[in-house]
């Protein structure tokens, strides 16, 4: 017997439903349902939780096999999550932007400034330039919220709207001959495609 049908098998012999499993466990119903239908399996902690909660071992209640199998998706969900984290901060780290002097402020001055200084290009581009720097950094503090609450369909989301973001800001920056801004962006976009790139 699979552990899917081994954990529906020992919660109907308790007349628990789903819910009430999940609320003991203190896990989403979600997940119980996951586990049971055979499309996850718990981690190594939730698997403990079962044992004690059943009063089972660990091997009743899930095969040697079965347990490499969830070591390994506990392991890739992990690294999954520090990748998130890892590309989130360097999101919020480009609003070092707005403060530092990056910007070139026109062809009549020589000197760099930082973002709120600029006064050498238009209202609209001097907009634009906040705007990206604050969506990107706004992104980036979603994405390492979204990684500590768990939510990794809104983590890989938010981490590609992160690297679109990163490229848009390369682009406008060195578009509007601004190259100090465009190299630090585009620091910041192979630093986060090196991390992506070791997850696959």
């Amino acid at each position: 017997m699979e552990f899917g049908e081994k954990l529906q098998e020992l919660r109907k012999a308790r007349s628990l439903t789903q819910e009430e499993l999940a609320c003991a466990l203190y896990v989403s119903r979600t997940a119980v349902s996951k586990w049971e239908s055979g499309r996850g399996y718990p981690s190594i902690d939730s698997l403990k939780e079962l044992s004690r909660f059943f009063g089972v071992s660990i091997d009743e209640l899930i095969c040697p096999d079965e347990i490499i199998v969830a070591a390994e998706e506990e392991k890739r969900e992990l690294a999954g999550r520090y990748r998130s984290r890892i590309c989130g901060a360097l999101d919020v780290l480009l609003v070092v932007l707005l403060l530092i002097p990056a910007f070139g402020n026109g062809a009549d001055s020589t000197a760099a400034v930082a973002l709120i200084g600029l006064t050498g290009v238009s209202f609209w581009l001097k907009a634009v330039f906040a705007a990206l720097i604050c969506a990107t950094a706004l992104e980036g503090a979603l994405g390492l919220l979204a990684s500590n609450l768990g939510k990794p369909t809104w983590s890989r989301r938010l981490l590609a709207a992160g690297m679109v973001l990163s490229i848009a800001s390369v682009v406008v920056f060195i578009a509007s001959r601004q190259p100090y801004a465009g190299i630090i962006c585009f620091a910041l976009l192979v630093a986060k495609g090196f991390f992506i790139s070791q997850g696959k």
